[in-house]
């Protein structure tokens, strides 16, 4: 901000002795000049550095600390916010805050210096010609404000609409299977297409604001510059100024206007940010309506693994007015077999979800080894079961990396463990066959094997675990006769020595159980031996049986 100063001294040097010899005065503040130039552009660079790393750490940190929070959140969260929405959130507004509070913020500083400092030396030059060309700054101002208002309102609507297209991205490509089966191609392409063009015409709103801003300051820009030669001449004419301290007052003025301009892209920007922030901001201050990490943690040595639901009343937070237990009341013995039959949409799979804790009840009680599991900590908790679903999601890495994933530290297991596991979950032999064998990669949710192979890999992993308790949700429902035996084999081996609670249709899973419990209407109505609720002509499990809801193997 000195240049326009020196730059002001050498031209009256020049002017006022244009014969006479001023080498060395111009030497000397050419010098002088010179070596602020230099400091200016190695400050310069040094600032360039240190926003671009800065900034990319605050976007990592940001990053991280939102995806913490999203992992946290309880499954009722997920069951309202759709994926494509929160990964929008981890990319896209992330990024445009990191941007606002980073490089943005410099810029701005930046310009907020140069304008105060160059308004502060026009006052030192001239205070009549100061004050006469300042006049203008307030107006731009007042539009500055309102501008930043509308466009915050505008980014937020922007970006919303923005993860809604994302989302309907991420969710039709992840599905894209079933779009090809339905031969849906086209009529995607059109929703995408049209949520797209909702952002477009948001961003000509847009546009069309910071069209009119900028033409605003820039126009106020230019008007200072003609105001200050107006004025200026006019001020030399009566000889109240040299032609230096004019040129430095005329540079010190375009240096501010230049500012204001600077000012004012900062502004609209920062407002971009923070529109986009308060998104953020909404994850990152949530907390979870679930514990995450925190609560009691039994003694090891006389843990059982002995469950009991008691009075249990719950409905699924999304739907809150479709119960789904009443009076629900079950005791799973340590060390036993129970099974849990009825018919379709009876909640038989919730049962399992409010054991891992994935909700808790509306009211009544769950408790393991006769403590409520709203007092144990659920991360401990979790780590003591393991599950086998019908439809096991593998994640899209190696056979060898989703064996693993069942292990309490993931990096610490042997390729002997892994393989061990394989083989007690008759999986090594298919294995082995892939060209790759444990390093195969499984593709998407494992799209690239078959079921049986997937079911078998997700017993692979239980094994791992080694839990107390097993939980297993139609693990054969939808497997074929042979893998079906492949699977129940490795089932047998898993279940020794366990507390294990089956959801099963086919008798082959259920028929040696300690206890079969009947679930209907929300509530346990029998209870028994499978040779002993056969012989109730009356009773629900017998009338399953009969309408081939089951399958006899």
């Amino acid at each position: 901000m000195s240049a326009p100063f020196f730059l002001g001294k050498i031209i009256d040097v020049i002017y006022t002795n244009p014969s006479a010899d001023c080498s060395s005065s111009l030497t000397r503040l050419c010098l002088v000049l010179g070596g602020v130039f230099l400091c200016g552009a190695a400050a310069n660079a040094v600032r360039v550095y240190l926003m671009q790393t800065s900034g990319q750490r605050i976007v990592n940190r940001l990053r991280a600390s939102l995806f913490s929070s999203v992992l946290k959140q309880e499954v009722a969260f997920f069951d309202k916010t759709r994926t494509g929405e929160l990964i929008n959130r981890l990319s896209a507004d992330a990024a445009l805050l990191g941007r606002s509070v980073t490089e943005n913020l410099s810029d701005g500083l930046r310009a907020g210096a140069q304008a105060s400092v160059g308004i502060g030396m026009m006052f030192f030059v001239s205070p009549k010609l100061a004050t006469f060309v300042l006049s203008v700054v307030p107006p731009v101002s007042i539009i500055a404000v309102l501008y930043g208002r509308y466009l915050r309102k505008l980014t937020k609507v922007t970006q919303d609409s923005l993860a809604q297209a994302t989302q309907l991205a991420e969710e039709r490509i992840g599905n894209i299977r079933t779009v090809r089966a339905f031969g849906k191609e086209m009529t995607e392409i059109e929703k995408y297409t049209s949520k797209v063009d909702h952002v477009m015409q948001l961003a000509r709103k847009e546009a069309f604001a910071r069209a009119g801003f900028f033409g605003a300051t820039g126009l106020s820009g230019n008007l200072i510059v003609l105001s200050v030669l107006y004025k200026g001449g006019l001020l030399m004419g009566s000889a109240h100024m040299t032609v230096g301290e004019l040129s430095s007052f005329l540079m010190y003025a375009f240096w501010v206007g230049v500012s204001v301009g600077g000012l004012s892209s900062f502004y609209s920007e920062l407002m971009k940010g923070l529109g986009a922030g308060s998104r953020l901001w909404e994850l990152l201050e949530r907390e979870p309506e679930l514990p995450f990490n925190e609560g009691a943690v039994l003694n090891e040595k006389s843990f059982q693994g002995a469950l009991e639901f008691k009075n249990v009343h719950f409905a699924y937070p999304a739907r809150p007015e479709v119960p789904i237990f009443q009076d629900f009341s079950l005791s799973i013995p340590s060390g036993s077999v129970t099974a849990l039959v009825g018919p379709s949409g009876a909640g038989k799979s919730t049962v399992i979800s409010l054991l891992l804790r994935l909700y808790d009840p509306a009211s009544g009680t769950i408790s393991l080894d006769g403590h409520d599991i709203r007092q144990l900590n659920p991360v401990w908790l979790r780590s003591k079961i393991g599950t086998v679903s019908q439809e096991p999601i593998l994640f899209s890495c190696s056979i060898a990396e989703n064996i693993a994933y069942g292990a309490d530290n993931p990096a610490s297991v042997t390729a002997e463990q892994i393989e061990q596991a394989a083989a007690v979950a008759n999986a090594a032999a298919f294995i082995q066959n892939f060209p790759q064998g444990f390093s195969t990669v499984v593709g998407e949710k494992g799209v690239l094997l078959s079921g049986g192979q997937k079911q078998r890999i997700a017993i692979a992993r239980a094994l791992l675990k080694n839990p107390k308790i097993l939980l297993l949700d139609e693990a054969t429902s939808a497997l074929d006769a042979e893998n079906e035996h492949l699977v129940q084999q490795a089932l047998d081996r898993l279940m020794e020595g366990r507390t294990v609670f089956i959801i099963a249709h086919r008798l082959s899973t259920i028929k040696n159980a300690n206890v079969v419990a009947v679930l209907d209407q929300g509530r346990i109505i029998e209870c028994g031996k499978h040779e002993e609720l056969l012989l109730k002509p009356d009773g629900m499990y017998r009338k399953l049986m009969n309408k081939q809801s089951f399958i006899s193997a």
